[in-house]
């Protein structure tokens, strides 16, 4: 996760094809990185590495130059300048790189909010709860208001429209005002940036010209202060109902294969983060599972993957993809019974299955799977998966502290205010 910094120098180098690269190209699975679509450049940040300070590939120079400076120094700046005419393979050492403005800190932050909406691991069989969409779209609705010297157009970052995410996530905004007014008048305290968090979605929201009912009620608050709640009243409300969490997975499976079936063989499959659209599966390594049954002379294999809680009831079908021996793979189509994906497909194996017999079974979406990436004919990601899972937990855990002290969550990385919600109704405590 970006973080303390302690990087030694900046190489810049104009590549091949006329982009101007800063640092090293990013490398690892997509899971793995934060990214920013900027005016004139796209920005990386390695989620598991250690440094505020992205890598960036420039297309257009002349547009990067409104950001760049305060992100990378003057230094670096100039250089990306001088190289954008200089022919490709020539480059640049900037060293030691100088210290970005806040916008460095506000721009790490705001990618790593992205990779959150985007990758986050919620898993009810890891232990890893899910974050309220609404809640997070609103803290990056203010991030992008507060980042908006990186933008010269509304398109360059997907969901990078303060107003459309206000607009998208404004079913969010009630309880969030409750919250704050509630904070404001505890007894331990005030939310860590809670406040901060309020007052940009109010300028964002004024700045975009978008209005309603809750942001209306949200400037009166903020215009007259946070109102005293009545006596007896002064605890928060409880944070799981206020943001109207789902409650626990109930693990229904549905019918199971019955009768004359005999199991004989089952396993774990794969799950491959990448070949899916987040919120469709839990995201356990052990949530995707296989057996395969012997009926009459003929074989079939019963696929079941845990549903994420966001995933879709109808409309949409998963399937699962099973390779015997390395084998052409099979498809399997999964339709959502209950809290599971499953379904129920014939398997050309032998009648005599051997026992060690390698089937590989793994969920996608079809029509989503991603083109290969580097190292992903070496690895499939998961000791990159088993990674992010330790650091979301190392986040959530510092969430639930009100002073976070450690490098991974100061600012400008302290936990979002989703993970704050989680964390707290993951511990069945109230703030």
């Amino acid at each position: 996760m970006p973080g303390a910094g302690g990087d030694t120098g900046i190489r810049v180098t104009r590549a091949e094809d006329g982009v101007v690269q800063i640092a090293a190209p990013a490398v690892g699975p997509a899971f793995a990185r934060a990214v920013l679509d900027v005016a004139g450049a796209v920005l990386v940040w390695p989620v598991l590495g250690t440094t505020t300070v992205p890598s960036a590939e420039v297309h257009d120079p002349g547009r990067a130059q409104q950001w760049l400076w305060a992100v990378y120094g003057e230094r670096t700046a100039a250089a990306v300048h001088t190289l954008a005419a200089q022919p490709p393979g020539v480059s640049v050492d900037v060293t030691p790189p100088e210290p970005g403005t806040a916008l460095a800190g506000h721009a790490a932050r705001l990618a790593v909010g992205h990779w959150a909406a985007r990758w986050w691991p919620a898993s009810y069989t890891d232990g890893i709860p899910a974050l309220e969409p609404d809640l997070l779209g609103l803290e990056l609705a203010a991030l992008t208001h507060r980042c908006q010297q990186l933008f010269d157009d509304p398109e360059d970052q997907p969901d990078g429209d303060p107003a459309e995410l206000l607009e998208t996530h404004r079913a969010a905004l009630d309880p969030l005002i409750r919250w704050w007014r509630a904070a404001r008048e505890s007894a331990s305290g005030p939310v860590p940036h809670l406040d901060e968090v309020v007052r940009l979605i109010d300028d964002a929201a004024d700045c975009a010209g978008v209005e309603g009912d809750a942001l209306r009620r949200l400037r009166s608050s903020l215009e007259t202060g946070a109102p005293r709640e009545p006596h007896g009243l002064r605890v928060p409300p409880d944070l799981g109902s206020l943001f109207g969490r789902h409650g626990d997975y109930a693990l229904a499976a549905g019918g199971r294969l019955v009768g004359d079936r005999r199991v004989i063989a089952r396993g774990t499959g794969r799950n491959d983060w990448r070949r899916y659209p987040p919120g469709f599966a839990d995201s356990a390594e052990d949530a995707v599972t296989w057996t395969v049954f012997a009926v009459g002379a003929g074989r079939a294999i019963e696929v079941e993957a845990v549903a994420d809680v966001a995933a879709p009831g109808s409309g949409v079908r998963l399937a699962a993809e099973v390779v015997v021996e390395g084998g052409p793979p099979t498809r399997v189509p999964l339709t959502r019974r209950g809290d599971m994906w499953a379904g129920l497909a014939d398997l050309d194996v032998p009648a005599s299955l051997p026992p060690r017999t390698r089937i590989e079974v793994g969920v996608l979406l079809p029509g989503f799977d991603p083109d290969p990436e580097p190292g992903s004919a070496a690895t499939d990601g998961r000791a990159e998966r088993d990674a992010v899972r330790a650091l979301v937990r190392h986040r959530l855990a510092a969430a639930a502290v009100p002073e976070p002290q450690d490098p991974y969550t100061q600012p400008p990385l302290a936990p979002f205010l989703a993970e704050i919600v989680a964390a707290a109704v993951d511990a069945g405590e109230d703030f």
